[in-house]
């Protein structure tokens, strides 16, 4: 990991973003502190799950919003 201050990396952006596209992390210190971190960007994404993957593997009751008994309701109360 890679750590310059914000003149260094105000003076020479694009060779510090061409080492971040070759998979290189920058730590960026103001003051001797730091403030940023520049990292890549991961290639690889989680795909978007399909809407109705598990369409008719379960079946949601009528009553699935209908309101608990009160025994169900006293035990969440500790009564």
């Amino acid at each position: 990991m890679l750590t310059v201050t914000v003149d260094e990396i105000q003076q020479n952006l694009t060779i510090y973003l061409q080492q971040v596209a070759a998979g290189e992390s920058i730590i960026i210190m103001q003051a001797g502190k730091p403030i940023a971190e520049i990292k890549p960007v991961s290639a690889t994404s989680q795909p978007i799950r399909p809407y109705g993957l598990c369409a008719g593997e379960f079946i949601v009751p009528d009553d699935f919003d209908s309101p608990l008994p009160e025994e169900i309701l006293n035990s969440f109360e500790g009564k």
